[in-house]
């Protein structure tokens, strides 16, 4: 079986969070073309662009947690979401992707 490819550029401006990383785990699976199938990787690839412009809504600017830890005694490290976001905006979106995606060994 072939496996067709795509590449998808996704504009984050003004997004919401768990929208946005909704839609781009989707694709990444393949979920949204007919040749999907559940064993397979038949996803797409996806490039993200004005990450640092996404939205999020209510107090979770201000209230969110991003937790981090170095493996070493007493090496958690946790930033707000403005934070991280001032910091490394990609992330934020990434670690949403990564919990939306499943959690089994890749074949």
């Amino acid at each position: 079986m072939q496996i067709v490819r795509d590449w998808y550029v996704v504009d984050a401006a003004n997004q919401r969070l768990g929208r946005l990383a909704s839609e781009i785990a989707r694709v990444l699976r393949g979920k949204n073309k007919p040749t999907y199938t559940p064993h397979l990787d038949t996803g797409d690839f996806v490039v993200v662009i004005n990450a640092e412009k996404i939205a999020v809504t209510g107090r979770k600017a201000s209230q969110k947690l991003y937790r981090r830890h170095s493996g070493r005694p007493g090496g958690m490290k946790t930033e707000t979401f403005n934070q991280l976001q001032d910091r490394l905006p990609e992330r934020i979106l990434e670690q949403a992707v990564k919990g939306m995606l499943p959690k089994n060994t890749p074949r």
